[in-house]
């Protein structure tokens, strides 16, 4: 029987898709790539700047005068690679019997114009599936309701949150020999607990239980074996459930290099992030505490009033807020109090905007990102691999509580980095679960 051939398509790019990942022009196959010519102009506009957005707009710049050659633009042109299609940049004029978005929608903008180009495209290549891809939800109901195909960019796009990798496993009805065991020697063979040593995945957490008997352990890939995970406070702050115990033997133990925290406002996930930091201060030269800043109703900081630190105050102060926390654990006449004060005089502690650290290399640092899950997958790799010698870095976020406009719970970083790099010696994951901040805050996470 002969082989069907394969039904190519053409796919329009918005900007968002760009700003998402400048080598996404390269992630469609043998497909066409149509590009809007209001996309460069946007483009332009995003050139400069230290923010990833900026970059990728550059790079992407960069590749599409590296493809086109000496070749003119407004024509296919071929992309790299045998497998792959031919790309082009798209007019967006109306009329001749085409739907101008303009008019539809009764207001002129970019957004529009991408449309228009996208629908012209289709009257040309009538006998083509035209597809428009991009990261705004809103512009792909506006093309759907012009009666043109619009679908999400999904390329690093984790399919299943609802089975995203949890870190820890319960196991009940275990041999109470078993627990005792770990309680007396603080280790077992994993085949005494789980009968075989196949399929089991590095530096995972158990909650092992038998009637009234239980026991916290963590699978250690180093050494094959499982370890008892003990309840210890660091810098006053006590565990006050079984993940959180894990979450802080995860960023206490010096193998493990890289440990994401995922969980619901509450649960204490910046929290003990920090406060298991503090605990190693001495071996490590700096501790940074940094998150994304994410602009208020969309509007850049510099709506809001004052000079830079007057303007980034109001994002950076949920964490002042948890290092006082920590600090109020000690009355102001202890060592620890005033240590704290120390370290942010002499920035061995800096809590600062995940901006401020672009370009460096972080050696001899614990690393904390907040709110990871604003971030992208190419953000979160890109601070992955900033990562020098003796250097510990840990995520923190909740992945349903996205703020920026073009992610959500499948495609954000902290989902990505879950998703691809579990099982793996140099990295744990806990999910946080019980909200340990207030029963108001649990009522709302619960009912609300």
């Amino acid at each position: 029987m002969a082989k069907t051939k394969k039904e190519k398509k053409v796919f329009v790019l918005d900007t968002s898709v760009i700003l998402f990942e400048h080598n996404s022009i390269l992630n469609f196959d043998e497909h066409d790539i149509g590009i809007p010519i209001t996309v460069l102009e946007e483009l332009d506009n995003f050139k400069k700047g230290n923010d990833t957005k900026n970059f990728e707009a550059r790079e992407f710049i960069r590749l599409i005068d590296k493809l086109a050659k000496d070749q003119m633009l407004h024509k296919w042109n071929p992309l790299n690679g045998k497998s792959k299609g031919n790309f082009k940049v798209l007019m967006d004029t109306g009329g001749n019997g085409i739907l101008d978005a303009n008019k539809v929608f009764n207001e002129h903008k970019a957004d529009h114009r991408i449309l228009n180009s996208a629908l012209l495209l289709e009257k040309e290549e009538r006998d083509r599936k035209v597809i428009l891809v991009s990261k705004d939800i809103n512009l792909r109901l506006k093309a759907k309701a012009l009666g043109l195909q619009a679908e999400d960019y999904t390329t690093g796009k984790v399919q299943n949150v609802s089975s995203l990798y949890a870190g820890k496993t319960v196991i009940d009805e275990v041999d109470p020999d078993v627990i005792d065991l770990l309680y007396e020697k603080g280790y077992c063979p994993p085949e005494d607990l789980l009968g075989s040593t196949t399929g089991l995945t590095k530096n995972h957490y158990y909650i092992l239980r038998s009637g009234k008997k239980s026991v916290l352990a963590f699978y250690n890939s180093a050494n094959g074996m499982v370890e008892h995970v003990e309840k210890r406070s660091v810098y006053g702050i006590k565990p006050r459930n079984a993940e959180q115990a894990f979450a802080i033997h995860a960023v206490t133990k010096p193998e493990i290099k890289l440990v994401t925290m995922q969980g619901v406002a509450g649960t204490g996930k910046t929290l003990i992030a920090l406060a298991a930091a503090l605990e190693q201060k001495r071996d490590y030269k700096q501790i940074y505490l940094a998150r994304p800043i994410v602009p208020l109703s969309n509007k850049d900081i510099g709506y809001l009033p004052g000079d830079i630190k007057s303007k980034l105050n109001p994002y950076m102060e949920p964490l002042w807020d948890n290092l006082k926390f920590i600090q109020n654990q000690y009355s102001e006449n202890d060592k620890e109090y005033s240590k704290i004060t120390e370290m942010v005089t002499n920035e061995k502690l800096v809590i600062t905007p995940l901006a401020y650290i672009r370009g460096r290399s972080l050696s001899n640092i614990c690393f904390i990102v907040d709110e990871a899950q604003n971030l992208t997958p190419h953000e979160v790799k890109t601070i992955i691999t900033r990562a020098g010698e003796n250097t510990k870095i840990i995520f923190t976020g909740d992945i349903f509580q996205i703020d920026t406009p073009y992610l959500d719970s499948q495609s954000n970083g902290l989902s990505y980095l879950i998703d691809r790099i579990k099982d793996h010696e140099l990295y744990a994951h806990v999910t946080l679960e019980k909200g340990e901040r207030s029963e108001l805050a649990n009522l709302a996470n619960d009912l609300l």
